[in-house]
């Protein structure tokens, strides 16, 4: 299973990044809404976790264009 993670603290990222992979997922970790929407929309990922408050676009302007690119 492949995990995307957005999220611009780099502790909390980091501490999910490592927390994921030791379970046995991959994961992508973006650390701003611009770079974790051009993730999304260009790799396969089976789950996101993201961030709210992310610099850039929001976490709500990134599922927004996840959904809009169907």
């Amino acid at each position: 299973m492949k995990i995307l993670i957005v999220e611009d603290e780099v502790k909390t990222g980091d501490y999910l990044k490592q927390g994921l992979t030791e379970a046995g997922f991959t994961v992508d970790l973006a650390r701003d809404g611009v770079d974790g929407l051009h993730l999304a929309l260009t790799e396969h990922h089976d789950m996101a976790i993201l961030d709210v408050m992310l610099p850039g676009i929001d976490g709500w302007g990134v599922l927004a264009g996840i959904r809009r690119s169907g």
